[in-house]
């Protein structure tokens, strides 16, 4: 089962609903602000992707948060996530083996759809 994680106002969420939902492909929702993922579920996800995509640093929690002046390692850096799952680059689907982090289209068309 294809697993999505994310916050449902998000507009990249959104997309990515949609096109699950359009292509009628199965699939459950986890949304961070009514249950937000552990440090754990975090380490697994970045033994599958870079800390720098899974760290939305573009993010206006990231800016709120000051994240960039504290110039944390990576460990600080999922502890930050950890606790405030808004800095986790979304969606974060979670397919099989591989994990797909951020909406594209075109990407998702060659995994979702092969």
């Amino acid at each position: 089962m294809t697993h999505i994680y994310g916050i449902k106002n998000c507009g990249s969420v959104k997309k990515a609903l949609h096109f699950f939902d359009t292509h009628a492909l199965p699939y459950t929702f986890h949304d961070f602000k009514i249950s937000p993922v552990s440090r754990e579920k975090i380490e697994s996800w970045l033994k599958k992707s870079d800390m720098s995509v899974l760290l939305n640093n573009k993010g206006t929690t990231y800016r709120t948060l000051g994240i960039k002046a504290l110039e944390l390692d990576d460990n600080g850096k999922i502890e930050w996530m950890s606790n405030h799952n808004l800095l986790l680059k979304r969606p974060i689907i979670e397919y099989g083996d591989q994990l797909v982090v951020g909406y594209d289209q075109s990407h998702y068309e060659g995994i979702f759809q092969s």
